[in-house]
């Protein structure tokens, strides 16, 4: 019988030195210039970062999601979960190991979607860690239903002219270039009614609206979005995959980003708990530690339970995509996502409380982490739709009861058994 935890010992000591690796050389870097994770170096940060992106390589963990004929080592998702549970709990470690979100996504559908043309412009500096990508999907009016999208691509001879309005476009600030998703076929059904471009950010009639922050940051100043596309003029060439393919792109990037951030979370949550735990054995009120007050033991058994049993689901639902497909593990995604923004709100509101008015301040990553679970529950779609998702591939395969009588139903079992060892019954009785 095949049910084995273990880890490789050849990758697990891959593991144990990006542990220490993350620890002792990216965590600093986090410390003075976390906020500029997500912005091209300028030449301080190049002097520190490239050697470290540099002994990544030599050790063979640069953009592991991709193959090798793209300068990965084509990593299933098992071993990418094993690995983001190091990674997430920085900023800069995705970066310095090149598989930092949005532009993860961006690469893989370059890498399977793209022309050979595409991914010399695109996807070559995106994977060298040079520029930074932005995926354009959400709408004003529509959110991420692609159903009431409005933004329109419509072809003029040898290019396409994209009109209309997104929102929140991740990263658009310091993009180098734009993914867009726009209607080319109104008329088409829903999800074959889009196609997906690539939109240098310098073209004329991209217009940014207004950019916005997320909680804490000043009105006006953050590195997401409100974008207009006034006739926005791309070559023919530019289109990403065939037209009327930008729902099926989508998935493919959506399905592989929500197990990534499912992931990353492991990381935040354990960060949030290793926090939590500290605080309760250095703490002393009303006469003994928080460790032993019964309020405060349940928050670490809870958050222990629950982190445990998201991660092991993490790693089951990577473990059944690297069988199938992300499409075969959609139900189990779905949870994973639903579950990402619970299990960090719960574990982080317990951290914050258990460290009082110190939580809650700035001089600790828990207010930080407690908005990441709150945005965890609308990126890549909103928990509610895939809760729906959950639970219509669940009771896909399940059946009514034939009789409108539940079958665990008492008399009806009795009544089933009585009819299944009549004859030893009534061979007793008439033994009586």
């Amino acid at each position: 019988m095949a049910w084995d935890f273990r880890t490789d010992p050849d990758f697990q000591q891959q593991l144990d030195w990006m542990d220490g690796f993350v620890r002792e050389e990216i965590e600093p870097i986090d410390a003075l210039w976390g906020h500029r994770a997500y912005h091209p170096p300028d030449p301080t940060l190049r002097r520190i970062v490239d050697p470290l992106k540099a002994e990544v390589r030599r050790r063979g963990l640069w953009a592991c999601h991709l193959g090798p004929e793209l300068g990965g080592q084509g990593y299933g998702q098992l071993k990418l979960a094993l690995m983001n549970e190091i990674l997430g709990r920085s900023n800069w470690a995705p970066i310095v190991f090149g598989c930092q979100a949005p532009d993860t996504g961006n690469a893989e559908i370059i890498a399977h979607y793209g022309t050979p043309q595409q991914k010399a412009r695109y996807l070559a500096p995106l994977l060298a860690g040079e520029i930074f990508s932005c995926y354009s999907m959400t709408e004003p009016q529509g959110g991420s239903d692609p159903k009431l999208f409005r933004t329109r691509a419509v072809r003029h001879g040898d290019d396409w002219a994209i009109t209309g309005e997104k929102f929140f476009s991740s990263n658009l600030e310091t993009a180098s270039f734009v993914i867009v998703m726009a209607v080319t076929d109104p008329d088409a059904p829903p999800y074959q009614r889009m196609s997906m471009f690539l939109v240098p950010r310098e073209t004329p009639g991209l217009r940014v609206v207004r950019l916005l922050g997320t909680a804490g940051e000043p009105l006006g100043h953050g590195m997401h979005a409100y974008v207009r596309y006034d006739d926005v003029r791309v070559p023919a060439a530019n289109l990403l995959g065939g037209e009327g393919q930008g729902f099926a792109i989508a998935q493919t990037r959506l399905g592989g980003g929500r197990i990534h951030h499912a992931m990353r979370t492991v990381a935040q949550c354990r960060r949030a708990f290793d926090m939590m735990c500290e605080r309760t054995l250095s703490r002393e009120t009303q006469g003994s530690l928080l460790a032993e007050k019964q309020s405060v033991q349940n928050y670490v058994a809870d958050s222990y339970a629950q982190i445990e049993q998201f991660r092991l689901f993490v790693l089951y639902t990577a473990w059944l995509i690297d069988q199938k497909t992300t499409a075969g593990a959609r139900k189990e995604i779905a949870a994973c996502k639903v579950l990402a923004a619970t299990v960090l709100h719960d574990v982080v509101q317990r951290a914050i409380q258990v460290h009082g008015a110190l939580g809650v301040s700035n001089e600790l990553p828990l207010v930080g982490l407690w908005h990441v679970a709150a945005m965890m529950g609308i990126m890549d779609g909103p928990t509610e739709v895939h809760r729906v998702t959950v639970a219509r591939q669940v009771l896909k395969g399940r059946r009514p009861a034939p009789d409108g009588w539940p079958t665990e139903h008492v008399p009806r079992k009795i009544a089933a058994a009585r009819a299944k060892f009549a004859a030893l019954l009534e061979h007793e009785v008439g033994n009586l």
